[in-house]
């Protein structure tokens, strides 16, 4: 493993007179020192000395007793945790009160050695520091871990200060939500849990969107409509904000958060934000502000300044959080938050495989967060490093997490949460991504890639190497494509190719063939092969298509059925959770079990084709938005694998839909068709739309709106001509729905198919 004595990282000062060069903690097993405690020690320091001595104990084989220190001499070898009155005889001049938050002391004098910081976190902390830097010990999860073996341990004088510029620190994955495992990584934020004798956690009163839970809808909204949005001339509680320039409705909301921290204490900051949709207020009064604002935060901010004035009287030390999000992210012209306000800018539109501090495609947000670092006092971040719509699948965006920290604390943050794959455990490199960010949230100084190879080559020992080549190729595929990489990507087509996707494979097989030797390391690598598997899964055909048709190798899985079905198991071997935010992998299973069932007999156009001039997208591999919502897989003997699938006819959203696949942009142009039919309990009116959208360009290529009297006139699926087109790597195929519940009961959707078109000769 690299870097078992990680360099001192930390502010380091000049050697003070008197200054041991080091301390012999033990030799050959055995050890002089005691661990010495405050006369009253606190929980937190009770815990910091348990955990030194089990981790020396395990290191050295010695376990060094936890003494009061009116119990030990000054002259005798011994480690000083916390306010311990020794503490100042050994270094008076040390000043810990100074310390920012959670800052750290780590100091040799004589034979002692002083490990103290700002409470209530800081002296455990300085052993988590020791034990790490110093010592050797690496906590990669929450249940594993390395401790070297070191009967003789000597370490290196020391005299470190260091406090982080973030105050608060939120790595938001599943695994930290362990609290001890937080707080040896140091992490401090909302989710952690951290127990008290830990040292705790930063709480929130209400931690995000809270309009409504401040002031319910269905609590206020039929005596008060005019506490909510105007929108298009009408007051509205459905997927609307609060009217924030209306006075009683902020006096209600003042009562209701003062209510709330009454009955959370333990809160150091309480959420007064927008709900997470549009449907702000347009009413006379709330436009004008934001009219004289320049934007709509200007009126967000005049509302939580008043709101915060108010908790301000009652909880002076509370600090009162908003977002900067969507619609307010762009920072006021004239309006400044009060120095009780917290301003949590949301990076969520952005692209995550260049640095947000460079590259075109953030540019906008650069500009907002240097406007919001000019006028917040308190600024913190909401960043987005996982893919919410399918957390399973390569996300390249590793190389921008440090640049990205560093841009966030140049600017001024003190916050910052780091949303990760908190509903999986089977994504993307997780447990390096959280460690990772960890270490970097502590220290933005620290170097990113010795970081990660230390992560690679103690985790997964032989395999590093090719694991590194892996991210590598993924991250080098993507920036070379030029994709906007959103956090909301629903496949890799646009930025992985298929030689890629061969490279990628073969770089997993060495790594699988390095550990082969070892079950745990096996284990490990396997499952950070899953999202590559799950990459194979999804575009499996059109991969193999494309193989063909250009005559070059195609490293999928020989049987899609097997893998598929295999990729079900271990996710539920490895209790995967969710597949996407808010969706559990149990549904997407059954989907993907699905995907490879065979095809039903050809169109009629495409009969006596040959193989390669054809292409048929059964219901298996259609994209479904919100299924079981919006549309469902049903059986239907009328389609033409006897399932279909099927959307209600009571909304309007574009639920089927089908992503061009790798082989179409290859060999264009096509025509295009998709086989579709009505349920419908009118004669007249809408049936539904369809059509072919450009994403890339933001432009339909093709429409159709069909009326029920049209397709009355041939009962059952019909075949809808959408023309031939050029297909590229962005478009996607949709169907839709009519909003008429009334009049159409349901939208079936069998197939997509589509013909090549040649050149005739």
């Amino acid at each position: 493993m690299a870097r078992l004595m990680r360099p001192a990282i930390l502010v380091t000062l000049m050697v003070l007179p008197g200054m041991a060069r080091g301390q012999m903690l033990a030799k050959e097993g055995k050890s002089d020192y005691a661990i010495v405690l405050p006369a009253a020690p606190t929980d937190v320091e009770k815990t910091a000395a348990r955990e030194l001595q089990e981790h020396l104990a395990k290191v050295t084989g010695a376990t060094l007793p936890i003494l009061s220190e009116d119990k030990v001499s000054r002259e005798s070898p011994q480690i000083v945790l916390g306010a311990a009155r020794r503490v100042q005889e050994l270094a008076p001049d040390l000043n810990v009160a100074s310390l920012g938050h959670d800052g750290v002391v780590l100091r040799s004098v004589g034979k002692s050695l002083i490990l103290t910081g700002r409470p209530p976190r800081g002296t455990l902390y300085a052993v988590f520091t020791l034990l790490e830097d110093c010592v050797g010990c690496r906590w990669w999860t929450s249940t594993e871990s390395f401790l070297p073996s070191k009967p003789t341990l000597e370490i290196p004088a020391q005299n470190v200060v260091h406090a982080p510029p973030l105050r608060y620190r939120e790595a938001f994955y599943r695994d930290t939500f362990s609290g001890p495992f937080a707080a040896r990584l140091k992490l401090n934020g909302h989710h952690h849990a951290v127990p008290p004798e830990y040292g705790g956690h930063i709480r929130f009163a209400g931690f995000v969107h809270t309009f409504y839970p401040l002031l319910p809808p269905e609590k206020h909204f039929a005596q008060h409509p005019e506490w909510y949005s105007e929108i298009n001339g009408k007051r509205t509680a459905e997927h609307a904000q609060l009217c924030l320039t209306n006075d009683e409705m902020r006096k209600e909301l003042v009562r209701s958060a003062l209510a709330l921290l009454r009955r959370a204490p333990e809160a150091g900051l309480i959420s007064v934000s927008q709900n997470d949709w549009h449907g702000r207020c347009q009413c006379a009064k709330c436009k004008a502000v934001e009219e004289e604002e320049g934007s709509p935060s200007g009126l967000l901010v005049r509302f939580v300044n008043s709101v915060a004035e108010e908790i301000e009287k009652e909880f002076p030390d509370v600090l009162v959080e908003t977002l900067a999000y969507q619609y307010t992210r762009e920072p006021p012209r004239h309006v400044k938050p009060r120095n009780n306000v917290v301003i949590r800018l949301c990076s969520i539109e952005c692209s995550f495989v260049q640095p947000l501090g460079q590259g075109k495609q953030n540019e906008k947000f650069r500009s907002d967060i240097e406007g919001w670092s000019r006028i917040a006092p308190q600024l913190f971040i909401w960043d987005y490093v996982t893919n919410f719509a399918n957390y399973i699948l390569p996300h390249p965006n590793l190389r921008v997490l440090a640049p990205n920290v560093r841009f966030f604390v140049d600017h001024r943050t003190i916050g910052l949460f780091e949303q990760g794959d908190a509903g999986s455990t089977v994504g993307d490199f997780l447990r390096l991504r959280a460690w990772l960010l960890a270490h970097l949230m502590w220290n933005p100084k620290e170097d990113e890639k010795a970081l990660s190879r230390e992560f690679l080559e103690g985790y997964y020992g032989p395999a590093a190497p090719h694991l590194a080549a892996f991210l590598d190729l993924t991250h080098d595929a993507a920036e070379r494509s030029g994709v906007y990489l959103r956090c909301f990507m629903s496949d890799t087509s646009g930025w992985m190719n298929l030689e890629d996707m061969n490279r990628a494979s073969g770089l997993f097989d060495r790594a699988e063939a390095a550990v082969a030797h070892d079950a745990v390391l096996s284990a490990r690598v396997r499952r950070e092969r899953m999202p590559l598997d799950h990459a194979w899964l999804q575009r499996y055909d059109g991969l193999k298509r494309l193989a063909r048709a250009k005559g070059i190798e195609f490293l999928g899985p020989k049987d899609p059925v097997a893998a598929a079905a295999e990729f079900v198991r271990l996710a539920g071997e490895w209790k995967a959770g969710q597949y996407a935010e808010g969706r559990p992998f149990t549904e997407y299973g059954e989907g993907l079990a699905r995907r490879f069932r065979p095809s039903g007999p050809p169109p009629e156009a495409c009969k006596g084709l040959p193989d390669d001039d054809w292409i048929d997208i059964q219901d298996n591999q259609f994209r479904l938005a919100r299924p079981g919502e919006w549309v469902a897989i049903a059986d239907d003997r009328a389609a033409s694998d006897g399932k279909a699938a099927r959307m209600p006819g009571s909304h309007y959203e574009w639920a089927t839909s089908w992503p061009v696949s790798d082989d179409v942009t290859f060999g264009n142009p096509w025509h295009c068709y998709v086989v579709v039919r009505c349920e419908a309990k009118a004669d007249k009116g809408p049936a539904m739309t369809l059509g072919i959208y450009d994403s890339s360009a933001k432009r339909g290529v093709a429409h159709r709106s069909l009326k029920l009297e049209e397709l009355a006139k041939q009962p059952g699926y019909q075949t809808i001509d959408l023309g031939v087109h050029a297909l590229d790597s962005g478009m996607y195929f949709w169907v839709a729905p009519p909003k008429r519940p009334d009049d159409v009961t349901a939208v079936w959707v069998d197939r997509i198919f589509l013909v090549r078109q040649r050149e005739k000769k």
